[in-house]
């Protein structure tokens, strides 16, 4: 009889451990990561892309700054679509990278065709490496309070 209750208060016990570690986040909101295209874990796909010096170098300047005032343009053109989440340079590197694009889209294959729409990659100066990545499902909200902390535009 004691074994029976030791077992049932071990049952017990155990049952109460999986269901406190089962439990849902308290903070949870559902229209919001629904809205955010969030899995159970409050994580999506995206695309990764590691910009590089492409195999074409511009020595006149006024094309130089040519292309990259159309870089920066297709960049605020793609994130007010809602499909380039991240964008930014990368320091001085041995590797020749040098910015990375988060698009919040699926596949390599979108992010390729959003890619093909950058003046600095059409025209050879930059080269771009894409990566499925999977990340909160939250990363594209920073991008409204980034306009809270800038002073200027590019």
């Amino acid at each position: 009889m004691i074994r029976i209750r030791i077992l049932i208060l071990c049952y017990i016990i155990s049952s109460f451990f999986v269901q406190a570690h089962a439990q849902s986040n308290s903070k949870f909101n559902k229209a919001l990561a629904d809205s955010l295209g969030a899995d159970e874990y409050g994580m999506k796909k995206y695309v990764l892309v590691i910009l590089k010096t492409g195999e074409v170098t511009i020595t006149d300047q006024h094309v130089k700054d040519s292309i990259f005032a159309g870089h920066m343009a297709n960049i605020v053109r793609l994130a007010g679509l809602g499909k380039l989440t991240v964008a930014g340079p990368l320091e001085k590197n041995d590797h020749n990278y040098r910015g990375i694009f988060i698009f919040n889209v699926a596949t390599v294959e979108e992010a390729q065709s959003l890619v093909q729409t950058d003046p600095a990659v059409i025209s050879k100066v930059l080269a771009a490496e894409m990566y499925p990545w999977y990340g909160s499902a939250a990363l594209p909200m920073y991008l409204k309070y980034h306009d809270e902390v800038k002073s200027k535009d590019f």
